[in-house]
């Protein structure tokens, strides 16, 4: 799998909206190897976007269509200061994205050990499941020597932010706490109204 993550600031969030529904009737369905997108807004007015492919070569033939460069220019024109990711790092955990979500939460950070904090989004899965059943899964994507962006979706906020002020299980703690120390330094990007789209 191939992400793109994008990061800016909202200048119009109508038309960033409506570039976004564009896209998706207009120029999906000629996107070859195009899997999903998740997209939204946080209370500061950041946007966020995660566009998956099925590969590289897929999202470069996508970028290099004459109609995505007059599409991205419009949308362009609704943010400002646009950062990019572009990683084939990924791995899904859990179930991993979801359409159904009611609430998706972005990590974004730089880890101490980037390799055993992906390795940790492999273990006590079925635990995790057990002790937090709003969680659908999401996607860890690793890039350049220690970043990466990890994404959550939840099925409500409400059932998240729950069990989030609940205390956790004893013997799930330890695995808390050690994720939290890889984890190192994070943003949170919450997205109280994710646009979710799939071909």
């Amino acid at each position: 799998m191939f992400v793109q993550f994008i990061k800016a600031k909202t200048k119009d969030e109508a038309g960033v909206r409506a570039a976004m529904d564009r896209w998706q009737s207009e120029l999906q369905p000629g996107a070859d190897g195009y899997l999903g997108t998740t997209a939204g807004f946080t209370d500061d007015g950041t946007f966020i976007a995660l566009a998956r492919f099925d590969s590289p070569e897929s999202a470069k033939r996508n970028s290099d269509r004459p109609e995505q460069g007059r599409w991205w220019s419009e949308l362009e024109a609704n943010l400002d200061g646009a950062e990019f990711v572009d990683s084939t790092d990924v791995e899904q955990w859990m179930d991993g994205g979801s359409d159904d979500a009611g609430f998706v939460q972005v990590m974004v950070g730089t880890s101490p050990d980037v390799s055993a904090l992906q390795a940790g989004s492999r273990e006590g899965l079925d635990r995790l499941r057990e002790a937090r059943p709003e969680i659908i899964g999401g996607y860890f994507i690793a890039h350049g020597d220690n970043g990466y962006v990890q994404t959550a979706y939840f099925r409500s906020e409400g059932a998240a932010r729950q069990s989030e002020s609940s205390e956790p299980p004893e013997d799930v703690k330890p695995m808390i706490e050690e994720r939290m120390r890889l984890m190192g330094d994070v943003a949170y990007y919450d997205l109280h109204q994710p646009i979710l789209r799939s071909p």
